[in-house]
């Protein structure tokens, strides 16, 4: 076990110094920490991480997110060494689509292409037709042949959004983000009341009563890029509260407003994304360790799907 004596007081420097040695990478998502954030060589959401990931020319790739995120940029890159802070940072929308319940319900409907939200296994992603995530979802349902229902996993939320917008039938897969599935429609009302000139900016993610009272709908990166854009000067912001380090960070002048959950706790940040800290970032690098791993003939077949979803390419061939 590591003794504090053994952590450098200037964390920022000894990170900063590692990443030379090892001529390693840190990608992080937008909804880590923010002393994390601010040490990462590439902040982003799903898809900017996996574009990221896949055009890295580092030796060590240490990805500050949870596990499928880790496990795509191993699938993108298997002969890089790819490396979590915490191997326990998991996912409760991944974990609510077991590869093997999927596989019968996917067997259930012949024919019908799958598509799996990147918030999936790489078992889940081997066993998919494409992968989106939510700043593409829609166009990656629209490219398919619209003569048969799309199957949508793991969460049934973004699933119903993709369907409003594109009017396509979609069979939803009955999973959701515990973060974003406790957002409060009462509790955001009474918000917009006592700041009325805010706007409500939603991920879709979020159950339909909320993303109702939403001003703007979008990709964690597209909430920020509107909140940067926009005049308005008052955000009430549904998604992980991670998002409003950026979001200050690019407009200093504005005001952000985290949206409440139904009780009164701080279940709006991600309690698999905060395990990572400053100090299992810098121990991750020193040690080499702790290495993500994917099983090679899992990630060939994983990285099909994935492939589509970079290309935006059209299903040709069920795989």
């Amino acid at each position: 076990m590591t003794s504090r004596s053994e952590i450098p007081t200037d964390l920022f420097g000894a990170i900063a110094e590692l990443k030379k040695e090892r001529n390693a990478v840190i990608l992080a998502h937008y909804y880590q920490d923010p002393d994390i954030q601010d040490v990462a060589d590439f902040l982003g959401d799903s898809l900017a991480l996996s574009q990221q990931a896949k055009a890295t020319d580092a030796d060590v790739i240490l990805f500050c997110g949870v596990h499928f995120m880790a496990e795509t940029a191993k699938i993108l890159n298997p002969d890089r060494l790819v490396l979590m802070p915490d191997l326990e940072a998991g996912c409760s929308l991944a974990d609510s689509c077991p590869a093997e319940e999927f596989a019968r319900w996917k067997a259930a409907y012949p024919g019908s292409p799958a598509v799996s939200y990147i918030n999936c296994s790489a078992e889940v992603k081997a066993l998919s037709d494409v992968i989106c995530t939510s700043s593409n979802a829609v166009a990656i349902v629209e490219s398919l042949p619209g003569d048969r229902p799309v199957l949508f996993a793991p969460d049934r939320h973004l699933g119903r959004y993709v369907a409003n917008r594109t009017g396509r039938e979609l069979v939803l897969w009955p999973g959701s983000c515990q973060v974003h599935d406790l957002f409060s429609q009462k509790r955001l009302i009474q918000l917009k009341v006592q700041y009325p000139g805010a706007l409500v900016i939603a991920h879709p993610e979020c159950e339909e009563s909320v993303l109702e009272q939403a001003d703007f709908i979008g990709s964690t990166k597209a909430l920020l890029d509107f909140t940067a854009t926009s005049a308005a000067q008052t955000f009430i912001v549904a998604t992980e509260a991670g998002i409003l380090h950026q979001m200050a960070k690019r407009s200093p002048d504005k005001t952000f407003l985290a949206a409440p959950p139904e009780s009164g706790c701080s279940c709006n940040e991600c309690p698999y994304m905060r395990v990572h800290t400053l100090e299992k970032v810098y121990l991750a690098l020193r040690d080499l360790a702790p290495v993500v791993e994917v099983d090679p003939d899992l990630a060939r077949r994983a990285l099909v799907p994935i492939d589509r979803m970079l290309t935006q390419g059209v299903l040709s061939a069920r795989s």
